[in-house]
């Protein structure tokens, strides 16, 4: 079992930037991808950044040219740097990876979340 914890939301005026991290412990076999999504109250689920475990990165256009996600294998974290952000930005942030369980098969793990709220 993976083990994903988020940090670094909070409350930013618009323009404002953040630093989301994830760090996975746990049973980690093999990590594929990792991403980054958010939720905005009442709407679905919404995919904003991957990277992959050979470093390929790509963005939701909506968050092209702001958000920046990178990792620390080292550490097994990732980051969403966020810059210039909106009042639409303002969501749930969720981390999730795609990873090899013990037995072998592929499972999707989730974090708990954490709240950016941006205001205008």
């Amino acid at each position: 079992q993976v083990q994903l914890v988020e940090s670094g939301g909070g409350l930013v005026p618009a323009g404002g930037s953040l630093r989301l991290s994830c760090t996975a412990s746990g049973s980690i076999v093999r990590i594929n991808a990792m991403y980054w999504y958010r939720q905005a109250p009442g709407k679905q689920r919404d995919l904003v950044a991957t990277i992959t475990s050979g470093g390929s990165t790509n963005y939701a256009d909506s968050v092209k040219g702001r958000f920046t996600i990178s990792e620390n294998n080292a550490k097994n974290t990732i980051y969403l740097q966020m810059n210039g952000l909106k009042p639409e930005d303002t969501a749930v942030y969720y981390c999730a990876a795609d990873h090899k369980s013990l037995i072998g098969n592929m499972l999707k793990s989730w974090g708990q979340g954490t709240q950016v709220t941006v205001s205008s």
